[in-house]
C-alpha cells in the first residue's frame, strides 16, 4: 500500500490518500478541503477512487466529503454516528474560517470492530472517543500504520475542549486501545509530522 499525505485547508490537515499497489484503488482519508487539489492529484496519479473515510465530523476533516463525494459517485464511510450532529454543522463551522464546506451524512457508519476494504487492502476500525464522541482510528495491522486524526499528535494529544469533547474519555482511548497496539506502529496524525506509538509512550508528556 501507497501512502501520500496532502494537506488541506489553512489549518493543513493531513488528509491521507491510500492506493492498493496490486489493483490501483485508493481512498481518501479525512478529505478536510481544497477539493480541487485533492480532484487533481487523484487524477494526475490515474488511480480509482473507492471510498472516502473520516475520522470524526470536524469542518476540517470533512469538509469536502460532500462534494467529493458527488464528483466521483462514491460512498462516504465514517465516522461512528455520534458525530453526526458534527457533519451537519460543517457549514458553520467553516463559514467561521471563511472557508465554504457542505454538510454530509455518511452512507456507512463505522463501530469498534469494523473492518474497512478497498482493492486488496484492510483497515482495522477503531472507536476512539474524547475528541468528538463519534471518533474512529484506521489501522492498517500489515503495514503498522495507524491513521489517528485528532486523537493523538506528536508530542501533544487532540483537544477536548470542543462540544462534546472529554478529556478522560480521550486518554483512555490512547492509553487502552492505541498503545497496546505495538510501539512500531507509525501514525499520521490530523494535523502535523507523523510519529510511532512507542515514541509517543516514552516522551509524551501527556500520557506518560
Amino acid at each position: 500500500m501507497k501512502l501520500e499525505i496532502i494537506p488541506v485547508t489553512p489549518l493543513q490537515q493531513n488528509c491521507s490518500l491510500l492506493t492498493c499497489e496490486q489493483t490501483r484503488q485508493a481512498v481518501l482519508v479525512d478529505p478536510g478541503g481544497d477539493a480541487q487539489k485533492l480532484i487533481d492529484r487523484v487524477t494526475e496519479l490515474e488511480v480509482g477512487l473507492d471510498k472516502l473515510l473520516l475520522t470524526h465530523g470536524h469542518f476540517d476533516h470533512a469538509g469536502s466529503a460532500a462534494e467529493l463525494a458527488d464528483y466521483w459517485g462514491v460512498p462516504v464511510v465514517g465516522p461512528q454516528q455520534e458525530d453526526n450532529f458534527l457533519l451537519e454543522s460543517i457549514p458553520e463551522w467553516s463559514a467561521n474560517y471563511h472557508l465554504e464546506g457542505r454538510s454530509v451524512t455518511p452512507d456507512r457508519w463505522l463501530s469498534q470492530g469494523n473492518i474497512v476494504e478497498f482493492g486488496e487492502q484492510k483497515l482495522d476500525v477503531y472507536h476512539c472517543p474524547g475528541h468528538t464522541p463519534g471518533h474512529v482510528v484506521f489501522i492498517h495491522a500489515q503495514e503498522r500504520l495507524a491513521f489517528v486524526g485528532d486523537v493523538l499528535f506528536k508530542g501533544s494529544i487532540g483537544r477536548s475542549d470542543f462540544p462534546r469533547g472529554d478529556h478522560a474519555k480521550l486518554i483512555d482511548s490512547i492509553i487502552n486501545k492505541l498503545l497496546p497496539l505495538g510501539d512500531d506502529i507509525q501514525f499520521v496524525p490530523g494535523h502535523g509530522a507523523m510519529s510511532s506509538f512507542g515514541e509517543e509512550r516514552q516522551s509524551n508528556p501527556f500520557i506518560r
